[in-house]
């Protein structure tokens, strides 16, 4: 470790007080004695999931590619430094992650990405949809009670027909610079030879108590004794590579028809328990989507900045956009970061809280498949519209005894107010995903959030990858006790609500391109991108301390905080304002490439295994 990460990390270590001290000599340990300093104090983990890995601020000029792990990342960057577009290196970086972090994404699943050709935004929805034959009761049990969450996810039922490759072929063909096949050299290649098991797959795995319910699965990922494959073992997924070699040569088309298409369904609808829906019509049938990306501007301290997001079927774009709005109304300035802590005050977390109450809120109202619901007031981006953020910003109360806006209710946007057509969807879990930031030499650039929902998806394998479980981000309940149905219930083609928020940045002055970010992690998506684009605007964060600083969050009632990084005094004083605040590992997985001066910065989450790569020899 060079010097300088070195004292940046120790100063790091001396701003910190008593309780937050294992995480952060956890990560400095990290950083200077290697991987092997993990096994000192498991305790020092910030999540279950995975071990904390030491991580440096990445300076340079692009092209450049951030993704969620280093085999990925230099997959990307070799793309690149062969004279690939941004979306030539997010179809070689997408087919790595796939095989070496198959838990979180993968062909098996969908995506969002948004694209800039150096003139124009577009945002490519690859968001997977139910089966036609699919309807509202999917998730109902024959009391017309809502199933168990664990029931719905593994097995048939929940698997939606796939989107990344189609998004991904269609983005390729607009903007892609080398032949579509050469992309799959990394990752055919990889699955061949073999790549070495990580110790956040192989905690994964070992956390895991379904994927040794599918023989295939099973065989694969653990030993004949049903144990995790150890660190640094050699996995290998011949399976795999014959795929993508198919894919490769025929095209996504390969995916969608014949051979394996078949086994996909054969793998869904044969299920012993809880067999699905998928057919071969709905894959043939399956096509991406381009869209018009949602934007806000944000009062940052060197200037504005216009903040480019995805749009429904995901609310990620809305809400952030939203809770940045409701931030900006109100009197916060630059305040509310202390620099001595490392972490928010109360005041600032208080307002923080009740903004993202507010904007989930209006999520749980009215986003959904804009192909089977209207927008409100016939526009969604009348959710975003200034007088609206101000007057709702109004009920939040700044004064120190102010209390917590819990529960929070959607607004009215628009000049006329009507009656609620829909019910608000109730609160359930998110799980998952992967996310890839990328800046080529040409003045293109991605960010692209790429998931197959729970970990490990439905826990059924095929063809060497595992299919997605994303139908239970509809609502399991699709009506409330009035019989007023839920805008995000299931319904045939329809595509399930996303929190995914691949974000672009731009100069609000000139238009120039300034940062790509995004994350993984489930609702609290929502929560890290917004986090990181506040502080770099508001409090001079880089982008590795985006990445790496404090993370919080709500979903409408309970604080969360993360574990150990946050002041007893904070915790007491945000309690205070009701009405439960509570400790969490909140395992995000940021990743940020930012513009500076006349370079780019890059941050990769030390919370997981990611890495920023330059693609320049």
């Amino acid at each position: 470790m060079a010097a300088m990460a070195k004292k940046q990390m120790l100063k790091q270590k001396t701003s910190m007080r008593t309780r937050r001290g294992a995480w952060v000599l956890a990560l400095i340990a990290a950083a200077l004695l290697g991987p092997r300093a993990w096994a000192l104090d498991a305790r020092a983990q910030p999540e279950a999931a995975s071990a904390l890995e030491a991580q440096t601020l990445w300076r340079g000029q692009p092209p450049v590619v951030a993704a969620a792990n280093p085999l990925a990342a230099q997959a990307g960057a070799d793309v690149l430094r062969a004279g690939g577009c941004a979306v030539d290196a997010a179809v070689a970086t997408q087919m790595v992650l796939g095989l070496v972090e198959p838990q979180s994404s993968g062909i098996g699943g969908g995506a969002f990405m948004l694209h800039f050709d150096g003139r124009e935004t577009i945002a490519y929805d690859g968001r997977e949809t139910a089966p036609a034959a699919a309807g509202e009761d999917l998730f109902l049990q024959a009391d017309g009670q809502a199933m168990p969450f664990a029931s719905a996810v593994v097995g048939g039922r929940a698997v939606g027909v796939p989107g990344v490759l189609r998004m991904l072929s269609m983005a390729h063909q607009d903007h892609g610079c080398l032949p579509w096949a050469r992309l799959f050299d990394s990752a055919i290649q990889l699955a061949q030879r073999g790549f070495a098991v990580s110790a956040r797959l192989h905690t994964l795995l070992a956390k895991d108590k379904h994927l040794r319910l599918d023989p295939t699965a099973a065989a694969y990922f653990y030993d004949a004794a049903g144990q995790p494959w150890p660190v640094g073992h050699v996995l290998r997924n011949p399976a795999l590579a014959a795929t993508l070699r198919e894919i490769a040569a025929s095209g996504a088309d390969a995916f969608y028809q014949g051979a394996l298409a078949q086994a996909m369904v054969d793998q869904v609808r044969a299920h012993a328990s809880n067999p699905g829906l998928l057919s071969l019509g709905d894959l043939r049938a399956y096509q991406a989507k381009r869209r018009e990306a949602l934007c806000v501007t944000l009062v940052a301290s060197a200037g504005p900045w216009r903040v480019c997001g995805m749009g429904p079927p995901s609310s990620g774009g809305l809400a952030v956009g939203q809770m940045l709005g409701l931030l900006s109304a109100l009197p916060l300035g630059d305040s509310g970061w202390d620099a001595a802590l490392g972490q928010p005050s109360a005041a600032w977390l208080h307002a923080y809280m009740d903004a993202a109450r507010l904007a989930f809120a209006d999520r749980a109202q009215y986003v959904a498949d804009p192909d089977f619901v209207s927008a409100p007031a016939g526009d969604w981006r009348s959710l975003l519209a200034p007088d609206y953020l101000q007057a709702r910003a109004q009920q939040i109360e700044l004064s120190p005894n102010g209390k917590s806006l819990a529960p929070a209710r959607a607004g009215q946007p628009g000049s006329i107010p009507t009656p609620q057509a829909y019910a608000p969807m109730p609160d359930q879990p998110e799980y998952g995903t992967s996310h890839i930031s990328i800046v080529d030499a040409k003045g293109q650039a991605l960010a692209m959030t790429t998931s197959i929902e729970s970990a490990f998806g439905a826990r059924q394998m095929v063809g060497g990858f595992l299919l997605n479980n994303q139908l239970t981000d509809f609502a399991f309940q699709p009506r409330d006790a009035a019989g007023r149905p839920v805008a995000n219930r299931v319904q045939g083609n329809k595509r399930p609500r996303s929190s995914m928020a691949p974000t672009l940045v731009f100069d609000g002055k000139d238009g120039r391109l300034l940062g790509s970010l995004g994350s993984p992690g489930g609702s609290f998506i929502i929560h890290y991108v917004t986090k990181a684009l506040w502080g770099m605007a508001h409090w001079g964060w880089d982008a590795q301390t985006a990445a790496a600083a404090p993370n919080f969050g709500t979903t409408g009632s309970s604080a969360v905080l993360e574990s150990g990084r946050f002041e007893a005094d904070t915790l007491r004083a945000l309690a205070r304002r009701g009405p439960e605040v509570r400790e969490a590992e909140l395992t995000s997985g940021t990743q940020v490439l930012m513009r500076s001066g006349l370079g780019w910065q890059g941050g990769a989450d030390p919370r997981r295994e990611g890495r920023v790569m330059g693609g320049q020899p």
